[in-house]
């Protein structure tokens, strides 16, 4: 119940300071307002920002959530994480260096703000993919920046208020305890950022396709009102490039792969099966409004063989 939850964090903290990075999705607000019930104004909210965000997501996170955690505190933060992520195309070494850096900056904030606590939104999916599942034969298939990816040298103490709970246990909570209803449908956005969605090194073009396209995506689920009834959808981008025809002139540019997933947890997905007329729309305006791009293609494989992310 909610109330244990509460009762867990308010034990686990005493009268310490907690700290909480919220991301705007619905784990990590859910984590963060119980922790609020259990601590009050012991608890510190920050959001940080890293260059890896959706587009307008951080001016949304701020609107929504700032009067319900009592203020958000926004650590700027592009510059160290871009850098960090120069050279790096290997997605494994991405995922450790966002981790070390995301633990980094936590320690810092929470040095400042006289910290012992760190809240976090981890879910049992979280735990399995990381390795850390109940199951004695899990292995690990992604290092999560809030799961495997924090270090061993980090001061703080964890507390999970969620961790053994699946994303639709989390809304059915959320709803209870007041979290807007565009926060609890939002889709499940990775810690890493928009980082596990551009294939190789992450670069500035790279990332402004993938934004863009992502945005688009999104955008036209919505329009059509399907966006509530996929679990996630998103734009992928690497580095290779095709021909394509601009302006009446050729033109060499980067393939967009479009992934829309289907599921209930997270654990398996299948690929959306969307009306031909919507992908039409989304190519359509992705090469359109994007100059970067000749080509879009769509992602028909399940989870498994493959994951919902492609890093």
């Amino acid at each position: 119940t909610i109330d244990h939850r509460v009762r867990q964090v308010k034990l686990t903290v005493g009268g310490e300071r907690a700290l909480c990075a919220v991301s705007g999705g619905v784990d990590s607000t859910t984590a963060a307002l119980i922790a609020r019930r259990a601590i009050g104004d012991n608890l510190r909210c920050i959001l940080i920002d890293h260059g890896l965000m959706r587009k307008g997501e951080r001016e949304s996170i701020l609107k929504s959530l700032s009067s319900l955690l009592g203020g958000i505190k926004v650590v700027e933060a592009q510059s160290r994480f871009l850098g960090r992520l120069k050279g790096v195309a290997d997605p494994e070494e991405k995922r450790r260096v966002i981790g070390e850096e995301y633990a980094k900056v936590l320690q810092e904030a929470a040095d400042e703000e006289g910290c012992s606590f760190l809240i976090q939104g981890t879910i049992y999916p979280d735990r399995v993919e990381s390795g850390r599942g109940q199951a004695s034969e899990a292995s690990r298939i992604k290092t999560h920046h809030n799961v495997g990816g924090l270090p061993s040298w980090l001061k703080l103490k964890v507390v999970e208020p969620l961790a053994d709970l699946y994303k639709d246990e989390v809304r059915k909570i959320a709803a209870k305890i007041g979290v807007p209803s565009e926060i609890i449908w939002r889709h499940p956005f990775p810690g890493p950022g928009l980082a596990v969605r551009v294939i190789g090194e992450v670069t500035p073009e790279k990332l402004h396709v993938c934004r863009e396209a992502s945005h688009i995506v999104e955008e036209e689920l919505k329009k059509a009102k399907l966006y509530r009834k996929v679990w996630q959808a998103f734009a992928v981008v690497g580095d290779d490039k095709a021909t394509g025809v601009k302006g009446d002139k050729r033109a060499l540019g980067y393939i967009v792969t479009v992934r829309v997933v289907t599921s209930v947890d997270g654990m398996t997905a299948d690929w959306a099966k969307l009306p031909h007329s919507l992908l039409d729309r989304i190519s359509s305006r992705i090469t359109g409004e994007i100059q970067q791009v000749t080509w879009v293609t769509y992602a028909i494989t399940t989870k498994p063989p493959a994951t919902i992310e492609p890093v």
